[in-house]
């Protein structure tokens, strides 16, 4: 895709880092339910004024970053960043360390197995292996999952920061998606604690009526949490009893892919 130049402004090295600040604020407004916003809507959410909005934006724009809907007088992210992160999936080392062991574990539990990365406000399924009928799948995807109420999202989510899961508090509004989702930031943040001592989370019909899950972290060379993994199946497959027995499994599978990328146990 060819990329224009921005004419807009040549900021200089001292100013660069700011103004690229500026730019990440504006883009960082955009999520999957505010994804049309208006000039005066970036305004109120970044806090800067409408001139270095307009700049920004029209600048954003010039290389395909933003597009601009003439129609409702509102912008929406561009297809360049759809190509971004085509190219970040893609090149992912995620995919080439944690294949083997998410094959793996699907052979050793003959349940679907789900790896899943944050795009910053949902967990993205980046690769699922299920049997069918016939033969081995698997699955790429750009299938997003809510953090709050699966197994991969609270997994990820128990060990970020409180401010991160009380902006997706704030984003999703707790939908009960079922009876037993939960639906307060007290008893999300009870959740995360219990994860975190306990080292994997479990979707027990909270995001599907009827599906139960185990998730568990997976952590980079820093030992930064970024992704999770997960076996889900019905309840009828799944009791609770066989959770306890397989929670375990999924968690050492999540600690080798995290061994592969580099991570070397210490947080």
């Amino acid at each position: 895709m060819p990329r224009k130049q921005a004419q807009n402004f040549e900021p200089d090295s001292a100013g660069g880092a700011k103004l690229f600040v500026k730019m990440m604020a504006v883009l960082n407004c955009f999520t999957r339910t505010q994804g049309h916003l208006t000039i005066s809507e970036i305004m109120e959410r970044t806090g800067l004024p409408r001139t270095t909005v307009h700049r920004i934006v029209a600048s954003l724009r010039d290389v395909a970053l933003l597009d601009q809907d003439g129609r409702r007088q509102s912008y929406r992210l561009g297809l360049q960043m759809f190509y971004f992160g085509s190219v970040v999936i893609a090149n992912l080392d995620l995919n080439t360390h944690a294949h083997p062991h998410i094959l793996e574990l699907h052979q050793l539990t003959g349940e679907i197995v789900h790896l899943h990365i944050f795009d910053g406000s949902h967990m993205v399924c980046i690769e699922r292996e299920e049997m069918d009928e016939q033969r081995l799948t698997t699955l790429t995807t750009i299938e997003a999952a809510p953090t709050y109420c699966t197994g991969v999202g609270k997994a990820f989510l128990a060990f970020q920061g409180g401010e991160l899961t009380e902006r997706i508090a704030r984003e999703e509004s707790f939908t009960a998606r079922t009876a037993k989702t939960i639906c307060t930031l007290p008893e999300l943040e009870a959740e995360l604690a219990r994860i975190r001592e306990q080292g994997y989370a479990i979707d027990d019909e909270e995001n599907e009526i009827g599906i139960r899950c185990i998730g568990a972290p997976i952590r980079d060379s820093r030992g930064r949490v970024f992704a999770a993994i997960s076996v889900s199946s019905t309840t009828e497959r799944m009791p609770m009893s066989r959770v306890a027995g397989l929670a375990p499994v999924v968690v050492r599978t999540a600690g080798k892919i995290s061994t592969s990328l580099g991570w070397a146990g210490q947080v």
